[in-house]
């Protein structure tokens, strides 16, 4: 079952409803950087919605430079540093 309710008037995607309360928790500091969020498995769980969705989800949290998937590890909340080292990364 989702955490936050959805307008019936407002169509609104599964993956962004979970891309959202994401979002606002590492905003709030829920998750600090460094910190690894839930699995694609918990996020299945907590919000009802299928494996995919969870997985876009998390996608676009990475597309966005608020995480960093680590194969294996898990799925981290990126920091400040991370964000400059990855900037540094890419003009290599």
């Amino acid at each position: 079952m989702p955490d936050q309710p959805q307008s019936p008037h407002v169509p609104h995607a599964p993956y962004m409803t979970v891309l959202d309360t994401l979002t606002a928790e590492i905003r709030a500091g829920k998750y600090k950087a460094g910190e690894k969020i839930p699995s694609d498995a918990e996020l299945v769980r907590r919000f009802g919605v299928a494996r995919m969705t969870a997985r876009r989800a998390v996608g676009v949290l990475r597309e966005r430079g608020l995480v960093r998937t680590e194969w294996g590890r898990g799925t981290f909340v990126v920091g400040p540093g991370d964000q400059a080292r990855e900037n540094d990364q890419a003009d290599d």
